[in-house]
C-alpha cells in the first residue's frame, strides 16, 4: 500500500492518431484537427493533475509505452505508464481500478475529454472519499467525467452502454443496489461532439480554417470532412 499518497488518478487515453480519436469531431475539425485537439486536451489534463501533491498519476494507454507521444508525456510529467488490457471500456476500467486499489486506498478514474475538470474538483473527490465509497463527476451529456472509488464491484463496470446518455444513471442505480454511499460533483461538459466545442477555453480551440486544408490533404482522394456539493446519496 502506498505510503503518504492520497490517491491514484487513473487517466485513460489514446495516441493522437488522425482518424482514430475524437471521430465524432471529424465533421467539424477534420481528422487531423480532431487528433490535435485530443493531444491538447490530454496535455492540459496531465498538466493540471501532475501539479497536485500527494497523488500518483497512472496513464492507461492503448498503444505501447514506446509510442513517441507517450514517451514525450513521461518526459514532461511524473507518470506511471500502463497498457490497457483487452475488453470493453468497463473491463479495462475495472482492471485498472482493482490493480490501483491494491496499492492505495482511493482511486479516481477519468479520461481526457473534460477541460472544465479542475484541481479543486480532484481535491474535493479525494476529501469526499474519506466518508463516501464512491464519488461521481457527472457529465452534462448523461455520462460521467470521473468516478472516485474506495472499493470496486463488478456491477459498476459490466453491461453498461458506454458512450450513451444513460451511463451516470445506471451507475447511480448500481451504487444504490450495492448499498454504497456516494456523492456527486456538479455536471461538467465533455468535448465529444461539434456542439461541445463552444465549451473549450480559447487557448484549446482549434483553428479550423488552418487545419482543414491539412486534414483534407490527409484523406484518400482529397475528400472533405469551484465545485459545489450537489447531492449525497446513501443506499
Amino acid at each position: 500500500m502506498d505510503a503518504q499518497i492520497d490517491a491514484r488518478l487513473l487517466v485513460f487515453t489514446r495516441a493522437p492518431i488522425p482518424g482514430q480519436v475524437k471521430t465524432r469531431l471529424i465533421p467539424a475539425l477534420g481528422a487531423v484537427g480532431a487528433a490535435d485537439l485530443h493531444r491538447r486536451l490530454t496535455e492540459e489534463v496531465l498538466r493540471r493533475l501532475c501539479a497536485l501533491p500527494m497523488i500518483v498519476v497512472e496513464l492507461w494507454i492503448t498503444s505501447q509505452p514506446s509510442h513517441p507521444f507517450f514517451v514525450g508525456l513521461a518526459q514532461r510529467w511524473p507518470l506511471e505508464l500502463r497498457v490497457q488490457p483487452s475488453g470493453d471500456l468497463g473491463a479495462r476500467m475495472e482492471f485498472a481500478a482493482r490493480a490501483a486499489l491494491d496499492r492505495t486506498g482511493k482511486v479516481i478514474l477519468l479520461g481526457t475529454d473534460c477541460p472544465e475538470l479542475s484541481q479543486d474538483h480532484i481535491r474535493t473527490v479525494i476529501e469526499r472519499l474519506d466518508d463516501d465509497e464512491a464519488v461521481i463527476g457527472p457529465a452534462v451529456d448523461g455520462g460521467y467525467v470521473l468516478l472516485g472509488l474506495r472499493r470496486v464491484a463488478a456491477p459498476l463496470f459490466r453491461d453498461v452502454p458506454w458512450g450513451s446518455d444513460r451511463v451516470a444513471d445506471i451507475t447511480r442505480s448500481r451504487l444504490r443496489a450495492l448499498g454504497w454511499s456516494w456523492s456527486e460533483l456538479p455536471p461538467l461538459h465533455d468535448i465529444d461532439r461539434p456542439s461541445d466545442l463552444t465549451h473549450l477555453d480559447p487557448e484549446l480551440r482549434v483553428d479550423q480554417e488552418a487545419i482543414r486544408p491539412v486534414a483534407t490533404a490527409c484523406r484518400p482522394n482529397g475528400g472533405g470532412s469551484g465545485p459545489r456539493r450537489v447531492g449525497r446519496s446513501r443506499g
